[in-house]
């Protein structure tokens, strides 16, 4: 399953959290079927956010949209940086029970 990790500084995470669930990309219909934000336990203005997706042109379409977003300046306060992608593919991913 493809995933498309974005990861990128951000000026207060309430903005930016505000700004995602405002969904500019409409994610449903682009084709994320699950997602996950996480942010490091050290650096409370950064977060990381993967996409799931059943195949890589959809995640390449939203990728290409994310970043006419970006460039219009409609993420506004919520981006303190530029965002840093990449679309992953999994190779094995598993459940561990002791």
């Amino acid at each position: 399953m493809p995933i498309l990790r974005i990861e990128h500084p951000t000026e207060d995470f309430a903005t930016w959290k505000a700004a995602f669930d405002r969904d500019p990309a409409g994610r449903g219909k682009a084709g994320v079927q699950r997602y996950s934000i996480y942010q490091p336990v050290d650096e409370p203005r950064y977060v990381l956010i993967d996409l799931e997706f059943e195949t890589v042109s959809q995640a390449e379409r939203l990728l290409a949209t994310m970043k006419l977003i970006w460039s219009s300046g409609a993420a506004g306060p919520a981006l303190g940086g530029v965002p840093r992608t990449q679309i992953l593919e999994t190779r094995e991913s598993n459940h561990i029970v002791e």
